[in-house]
């Protein structure tokens, strides 16, 4: 009997030690996928203001950047807005717009050649790359940080621990991605020759 009660002892241990590396591995986790939330808000900050200075730059050589800036302040303004009330469908919607006018921009360099020459312009406008660049990696990175938390909780004894403890383990996060309509036209897409 003195054995029988040490082996359900080490087995109470072994288990409370389960739970309690479990319990901290998806609390690790969790912490990851806010970190690379944080991450991507950098990136976005980085954007707007690079923007900001190129069409600075920008302004003296046309008129097409009052209504791009202005679009752009629309929907950072509603970015911010979604992500102060928790929104994060509405927000990563406006951020996706907001890449969408960046895509744009060399098409209109190419049409000033003077704006194309600038120094600073340049400067800015591989910036501007550069920083989408970055966008790009973060989002790619929460999507993964994302991918092995839910990889984790759903594992069968991990679960359970989640199950155990809902309120601080289980947590359902929004992916980056594509709205529809542009995954769409990327789909449809045909090089004319």
């Amino acid at each position: 009997m003195h054995w029988f009660l040490i082996l359900v002892i080490v087995l109470i241990v072994l288990v409370g030690i389960f739970i309690v590396k479990t319990y901290n591995q998806l609390i690790a986790m969790i912490e990851a996928v806010k970190n690379s939330n944080k991450e991507i808000d950098i990136q976005l900050d980085r954007r707007y203001k690079v923007f900001e200075s190129l069409m600075n730059v920008v302004r003296k050589y046309m008129d097409y950047e009052k209504t791009t800036l202005k679009d752009v302040v629309a929907l950072r303004n509603q970015a911010q807005h979604a992500k102060e009330t928790g929104d994060a469908e509405a927000r990563m919607t406006a951020e996706n717009k907001i890449s969408g006018i960046l895509s744009g921009i060399n098409l209109v360099f190419e049409q000033y050649p003077d704006l194309k020459a600038n120094q600073n312009a340049m400067q800015l406008q591989e910036e501007i790359v550069s920083t989408e660049n970055k966008l790009a990696y973060a989002k790619q990175s929460y999507n993964d940080s994302i991918e092995r938390y839910n990889a984790t909780k759903k594992a069968f004894f991990q679960a359970m621990v989640v199950s155990l403890f809902s309120g601080k383990l289980d947590f359902d996060f929004s992916y980056w991605t594509l709205e529809q309509a542009r995954i769409k036209s990327l789909e449809d897409y045909n090089v004319k020759l």
